[in-house]
């Protein structure tokens, strides 16, 4: 008898061990608040117009809200925004402390291995930022000279691996956020800055002297942006996605991307005039999360 007790109580213990912690619904629904990552230079898709974070991809994420608040009968869910950078952003929704990142974020397929995406909402390519009056207007033109990208983007990753490739031995520098880095071409410590296109012209849009800057370079690759949420979290992911694919069927996605690539945007009303890319049209029929390679 006391050898079955023993048993018992042996087989019981595993069981404590591998119990999985609460999702992220019943998180948002005891606490009472949900946690946004945002960036705060990532424009036009999440930056800060004054001390509000505003953009694409907070617009999505206020519907995300506004639907959960719904599914979960708690109208008074309270937002709590965290400011994120390239280098924490996978850190913090790892660890717990954003539920939901509405950056500028590639999903990628070494990415999914840390953590879970949404559908795709943009896509982008890595291009070169770079100042008017300079000779640079090709990749060539960087051969052996100092170009500054994002410390923990895809596009420091592969213009690393084009300089090689190319032959270029280009001096790669890393900055810890994207108006950093335009501040090191601005200074003349680097000939260019290396990021989504996209990033690129809001940062443009968003100069003191836009006649100062220019976008050149052919994109080098074009990657999928998506909202990051934890691994293994089906309910929230499907609740996410749940909000992505209301807005597509309604118009609204289409209304919002208007909104901040057709139209003035904030801090100086300046349009980006960046059409939807077949990339997107596509996406928002299959509405797939298929990572970048």
């Amino acid at each position: 008898m006391k050898f079955l007790l023993a048993s018992l109580a042996f087989l019981a213990v595993p069981c404590a061990v591998v119990a999985q912690p609460a999702g992220t619904l019943d998180k948002l629904e005891k606490s009472g608040v949900i946690r946004i990552g945002h960036r705060e230079s990532s424009v036009p898709h999440s930056y800060l117009d004054g001390t509000r974070p505003v953009g694409f991809s907070m617009d999505i994420c206020q519907h995300v809200v506004d639907d959960l608040r719904r599914q979960l009968k708690k109208p008074d869910l309270k937002v709590e925004f965290i400011p994120v950078t390239s280098a924490n952003r996978i850190p913090l929704v790892q660890n717990g402390t954003v539920d939901l990142e509405c950056g500028s974020t590639t999903n990628n397929a070494q990415r999914q291995q840390q953590v879970s995406f949404a559908i795709n909402t943009f896509y982008t390519g890595t291009r070169l930022l770079a100042k008017a009056a300079t000779p640079v207007s090709s990749y060539a033109d960087l051969k052996g000279k100092p170009v500054v990208s994002t410390s923990g983007t895809t596009n420091y990753q592969v213009m690393r691996r084009y300089s090689q490739e190319q032959g270029l031995g280009i001096d790669l520098m890393a900055s810890k956020d994207h108006a950093d880095a335009m501040l090191v071409v601005d200074a003349g410590r680097a000939v260019a800055f290396a990021m989504d296109d996209i990033l690129l012209y809001g940062l443009v849009a968003s100069a003191r002297n836009p006649a100062e800057w220019k976008v050149v370079g052919e994109a080098l690759q074009v990657e999928p942006y998506a909202m990051m949420l934890r691994k293994d979290d089906p309910a929230f992911k499907a609740a996410v996605d749940g909000t992505i694919r209301r807005l597509v069927a309604s118009g609204e996605f289409e209304a919002i991307y208007r909104k901040w690539f057709l139209q003035p945007i904030p801090p100086r009303n300046a349009p980006l005039n960046v059409p939807m890319s077949d990339e997107l049209r596509r996406n928002l029929k299959e509405l797939s999360d298929r990572p970048a390679a």
